[in-house]
């Protein structure tokens, strides 16, 4: 009874890893995209459109004779240019250090998942696989996890989470792009 167990235990084990690497990497790229991203305020989008209209302003009074109010309307543009900028950068600084801190906060929880799953895979094979399919890293997979047994390789935890995570970060990138 306890022998089958432990088999199940083993079969589901491989998926669960893999599952848990791939939720670990999906919030990581998902703090990057947003940390890149930003967001914009009603503020900025207030001020864009007056931009707009000034400038538009501006170019409508191509006359030699309203030179110096068109010259009046593109300084006030430039100068909401500047306000708008200045707005975006001290909003930009805000939302870095917050996504900073939580991507600090995910890197310390992927270091912690990955050594708990270390500590009690340790020495344990995580999953079987035929020896023909890995004929020449076989003996790689199997690092720290036992020898081959009945024709299989068995998988230790330490390559199978570096399997995993480079899987699951080629995957995240497919799919946020």
């Amino acid at each position: 009874m306890e022998e089958s167990t432990a088999k199940v235990e083993r079969s589901i084990a491989a998926p669960m890893i893999f599952l848990i690497v791939v939720a670990l990497q999906f919030l990581s790229r998902y703090f990057e995209i947003n940390k890149k991203k930003g967001s914009t305020s009603s503020e900025d989008i207030q001020l864009r459109a007056e931009i707009k209209q000034l400038l538009k302003e501006a170019s409508a009074l191509s006359q030699p004779s309203t030179f110096a109010q068109a010259a009046k309307l593109r300084r006030l543009a430039t100068a909401k240019e500047k306000e708008l900028a200045k707005n975006q950068a001290i909003r930009s600084k805000e939302t870095k250090l917050s996504y900073d801190t939580y991507t600090k906060g995910l890197t310390i929880l992927q270091v912690l998942t990955y050594l708990l799953l270390v500590i009690w895979f340790w020495r344990i094979p995580v999953a079987s696989i035929s020896k023909q399919l890995v004929q020449p890293f076989g003996k790689m997979l199997s690092w720290r996890a036992g020898g081959p047994t009945n024709e299989n390789v068995m998988v230790g935890i330490i390559p199978w989470l570096i399997l995993s995570t480079r899987v699951s970060k080629s995957i995240c990138r497919r799919i946020f792009n």
